[in-house]
């Protein structure tokens, strides 16, 4: 190894020299070494600083071209590469080369994240987010028999004993940053479906879900009738209650099983939607609704009591409902909440 790495140092093809990198790394991979012995081989190879950092444990690898590790202070990278698995970056690699890069130090870096990944996965533990997504649907479909859910949740690295969260996801950030934010120290996977993402966890922390993420959260206790309670919840999610359990619904979890049909054919639920075309209106509605309160509704809006008071009664005229009155008020929730489950 080290008169491979002794030749490829005096290589002027750059050619030649790639694919000399490609079978060190070839080798290092065949003898199945851990990633210390990678570090310290690309290091040797490099004749610089190499470092290698697995996001989920935070452990940091820096090994010096003498084949110990470096004691240096850490010098910014001169090259870096990620460390992708299962298509998430688990890590990164990097070179702390004095200077300019070398040539080949891209090549090099590319082929050390590849092994890296490649003894992640073999000896763990991987601590990916991402999962295979058919794996994933098996363990949440109704129509699947326990032991064959059984066999993917452990396929999927949850232990048989321990109790499954299911979340179901509206978000523009990847589902593998929402998983590792509401499970972080725990078994945690992540996959996009046609509908929605998932997220499969042993324990949940809903503070964990950033700003700009809509959540359904799922509470029985089989992974597929949980999914189908987080699926309900996340069509309940506002931009103003952006996380909702599905236990928190009660009885207004029927109302997501109403025929839409029926649903658009009520005269409260019609008449909401044209006071939809008016954005202050319905916001309006909103803020009072999620209250019950002039005041509140006049907090949360950052207006005076007396304008929602007057907005208020221009709405109710406009939807034909005394919003003053509690069964009025009530109208008023059902059908608004009738309305968004149809556009959700």
């Amino acid at each position: 190894m080290e008169a491979l790495a002794q030749r490829l140092s005096q290589l002027d093809s750059h050619v030649e020299g790639a694919i000399r990198v490609v079978a060190f790394y070839d080798t290092l991979m065949r003898r199945r070494v851990d990633l210390p012995a990678l570090a310290r081989a690309s290091a040797g190879l490099a004749e610089c600083v190499a470092g290698v950092r697995l996001h989920g444990t935070g452990r940091v690898i820096r090994m010096a071209p003498d084949g110990k590790e470096a004691t240096t202070p850490p010098s910014p990278p001169s090259s870096t590469a990620p460390i992708t698995l299962d298509d998430e970056e688990i890590g990164t690699v990097w070179l702390e080369r004095p200077g300019r890069p070398s040539p080949l130090d891209e090549v090099l870096l590319d082929r050390l994240a590849i092994a890296a990944a490649g003894v992640v996965e073999r000896y763990g533990p991987a601590r990916t987010t991402m999962a295979d997504p058919a794996l994933v649907e098996l363990a949440i479909s109704a129509n699947i028999d326990e032991a064959a859910r059984a066999r993917a949740l452990r396929l999927l690295g949850f232990a048989a004993d321990l109790p499954i969260r299911v979340v179901a996801v509206h978000s523009r950030l990847p589902l593998d940053q929402v998983g590792a934010l509401v499970c972080p120290a725990r078994p945690v996977k992540a996959a996009p479906l046609a509908d929605a993402g998932v997220i499969l966890a042993t324990t949940l922390d809903p503070a964990g879900i950033p700003a700009g993420v809509r959540a359904g959260v799922g509470g029985a206790e089989s992974p597929d009738r949980s999914w189908q309670q987080a699926r309900t919840a996340l069509r309940f999610t506002t931009a103003r209650r952006p996380v909702v359990h599905h236990g928190d619904l009660g009885a207004l979890a029927l109302l997501a099983e109403i025929p839409q049909d029926a649903a658009r054919g009520n005269a409260d639920v019609i008449a909401i939607a044209r006071l939809a075309g008016t954005p202050e209106d319905l916001e309006t509605l909103d803020a009072y609704c999620a209250t019950g309160s002039l005041r509140q509704a006049a907090d949360l809006l950052h207006l005076h009591h007396s304008s929602i008071a007057r907005r208020l009664e221009q709405i109710g005229r406009s939807l034909g409902i005394d919003l003053t009155e509690p069964t009025g008020l009530t109208r008023a929730r059902i059908a608004l909440t009738a309305w968004r489950l149809l556009d959700d």
